[in-house]
């Protein structure tokens, strides 16, 4: 597929799905309604995560973190760190001789996380608390959809990129057609909620997992994502998609000023 068209000015504004007035009214809100649902839910996150991937969830990010090329002795920043499910599985793959530090804007959420040795620091993607070129590998997991501006995030993934490092951002995508999108949102909106009511201790989890669909199915498409990475400066942009609705965003910075750009993909 031939490279997308360079994006406007308007894609350092993009917001990742329009606002959603059944929980929010502005942007505004919208950070205040993301801090307290997240701090609310956090201690049934994972449960209702294994619900939700059929216990998948760690093999599946362990080997997205693989083909990406996370790798022994990296240094990784882990942005949307959430209860540190990502994290868990980067960590096998960068050994003793790598570090791991963990951003997040929730409490609640990092304090769930119990993994040895890492560094948690609260901070939202558009501001990253990270000095430049600090780190060879960065990821996102499933929090591109809670971001405020993807613009100014994936300006900030640049900045503490090393040179040639690479930025994987994990998604879940519609599938294309509508009976697909129909069966995952019927599994998503109404039976995972339902579930949630059964299982979770907190009285705010179902409308969490409720809110969830509602980002995926507003979501912005492929193609903007991909041209706000290129916008961002980042090469060998390309979208590699597991199992019709995992979508997996893999990105370079140059290795050096001034370095050509890699040949950009765009798998669907």
């Amino acid at each position: 597929m031939p490279p997308s068209p360079p994006p406007t000015a308007s894609a350092k504004t993009l917001l990742p799905h329009p606002p959603l007035p059944d929980y929010y009214q502005d942007e505004a809100e919208h950070a205040r309604y993301l801090r307290r649902i997240f701090d609310a839910t956090a201690a049934d996150y994972d449960r209702i995560e294994r619900v939700l991937a059929f216990g998948s969830g760690p093999w599946y990010r362990r080997d997205a973190l693989r083909r990406a090329g996370l790798a022994s002795g990296m240094d990784v920043l882990d942005v949307g760190i959430g209860t540190g499910l990502v994290a868990r599985e980067a960590l096998k793959l960068i050994g003793s001789g790598g570090r791991l530090v963990g951003v997040d804007p929730s409490p609640g959420m990092m304090g769930e996380i119990d993994l040895p040795g890492i560094e948690l620091i609260a901070g939202r993607a558009e501001a990253l608390p990270r000095p430049d070129t600090s780190c060879d590998f960065l990821s996102m997991g499933y929090a591109l959809r809670h971001i405020g501006q993807v613009g100014a995030a994936f300006d900030e993934f640049f900045r503490v990129l090393r040179p040639g490092g690479t930025l994987l951002i994990l998604e879940i995508s519609k599938p294309d057609g509508a009976v697909g999108t129909a069966l995952l949102k019927g599994y998503m909106r109404a039976i995972v909620p339902l579930i949630a009511r059964v299982v979770a201790r907190r009285r705010d989890t179902a409308e969490l997992w409720r809110y969830y669909w509602d980002t995926i199915e507003a979501c912005i498409p492929a193609e903007a994502v991909l041209g706000a990475l290129r916008s961002a400066g980042f090469v060998d942009v390309q979208r590699q998609r597991q199992l019709g609705i995992f979508s997996e965003y893999i990105a370079r910075r140059p290795a050096e000023l001034g370095a050509p750009a890699g040949v950009d993909a765009a798998s669907q």
